[in-house]
């Protein structure tokens, strides 16, 4: 799903919004933010970026310093929790442990003076749509932790909100678990077509889930924009670095054509790339590149018009099953690696030192001045 046209239904909007806990520092800064009806929008980013308190302010658990979030035409900046028709899905579950699985499901109905008759018919709807139909009568505590957390996700969905929140929800579920819980999350999105708005620090899930991602760094958005986009045009050098992996090259800009530029690098090497900032001969500046976007080529073959080559050593090979993970040393560069598959000619004859070349297109290699 991609949001180009601007006729695109903004279902929250936030202006200007900051958060302070200690009137001194901002948690939040400014931040400005549109979230589209319907879209699953990830945000991203480590510990204390102020993604989960983006998401807080959403749920009314937290208020914002100053500017505003509006859900539709409503202003929410002080309207409490259970009054704003969200959903929220958080790590620790918080299922009450006295309460049955139906109970805990059919909670929020019952806040919202739903009849009996009625209540019966949404809980097994909201349980069947995360497979936990047979578990009603139970109660948390015979529950693993993943049917604990599909039991926090129905009680979530099952009043219906315009939007649902969610802080980390598969972070307590181990790697296999927690992949499975990803694709099912994702169906069900697309099945129910609610808004989701998910925070996680963990990169993979954001790639996996997410319509669109925002990248928070400091209290600040750093970019936000559908997955692909997000991995293979990053706006800067944390958004580069943050997701996937990435090659660094440092050096001085040497000349501008259009849209590319030069970069010396230190050891008399010369590389052209996207230029992404403004371009000042002399100064310095930071090229990132993908791995996968890099192959090894025999240094005695003919160069590919078009294309850069980089000459460096190796200084470790590690193996992968299908692929050789190949780290190549460059003088007064950060290590720079190259995933090789099995079979390259001359992969077998590789030893530490041994001097390699490699090739890639300039457009794949991003020039932050």
């Amino acid at each position: 799903m991609t949001h180009s046209s601007a006729s695109q239904d903004v279902l929250v909007s936030f202006r200007g919004v900051k958060k302070t806990y200690d009137g001194e520092n901002l948690v939040v800064k400014s931040l400005d933010l549109d979230i589209y009806k319907g879209e699953f929008l990830t945000l991203l980013g480590p510990s204390g970026s102020g993604k989960t308190t983006c998401l807080m302010m959403l749920a009314g658990f937290e208020f914002p310093t100053g500017g505003e979030i509006r859900l539709g035409d409503q202003l929410l900046n002080r309207v409490p929790p259970h009054k704003r028709n969200i959903g929220m899905v958080f790590q620790n579950y918080a299922l009450f442990p006295h309460l049955t699985v139906a109970q805990n499901v059919g909670y929020p109905l019952q806040v919202r003076g739903m009849s009996a008759a009625e209540r019966k018919t949404r809980i097994m709807e909201a349980l069947a749509m995360v497979h936990m139909e047979k578990f009603g009568d139970r109660y948390p505590a015979q529950l693993s932790g993943g049917q604990q957390q599909r039991i926090a996700l129905a009680r979530a969905l099952v009043f219906k909100p315009q939007l649902v929140l969610m802080d980390e929800p598969l972070g307590a579920l181990d790697k296999q678990l927690r992949e499975h819980m990803q694709i099912e999350l994702k169906a069900l999105h697309s099945q129910l077509g609610m808004t989701f708005v998910y925070v996680t620090h963990d990169q993979n899930e954001a790639l996996t889930m997410s319509d669109r991602v925002a990248v928070f760094d400091q209290g600040i958005i750093q970019q936000i924009d559908p997955v692909d986009a997000l991995y293979e045009t990053p706006d800067n050098l944390f958004v580069a670095g943050f997701i996937g992996d990435s090659n660094r090259l440092a050096g001085k800009l040497t000349q501008q054509d259009a849209d590319t530029c030069a970069l010396a690098l230190p050891d008399g090497q010369t590389v052209h790339g996207r230029l992404i900032g403004t371009f000042a001969a002399g100064q310095p500046a930071t090229a990132s590149i993908r791995p996968e976007r890099m192959r090894l080529v025999a240094a005695d073959s003919a160069v590919t018009p078009g294309l850069q080559r980089l000459n460096c050593t190796v200084s470790s090979l590690i193996y992968f099953g299908d692929h050789v993970r190949l780290q190549c040393a460059l003088p007064g560069q950060p290590q720079c690696f190259v995933k090789v598959p099995l079979g390259t000619p001359g992969l077998d004859r590789m030893t530490v030192d041994t001097p390699v070349t490699l090739e890639f297109l300039p457009e794949h290699l991003r020039i932050y001045a």
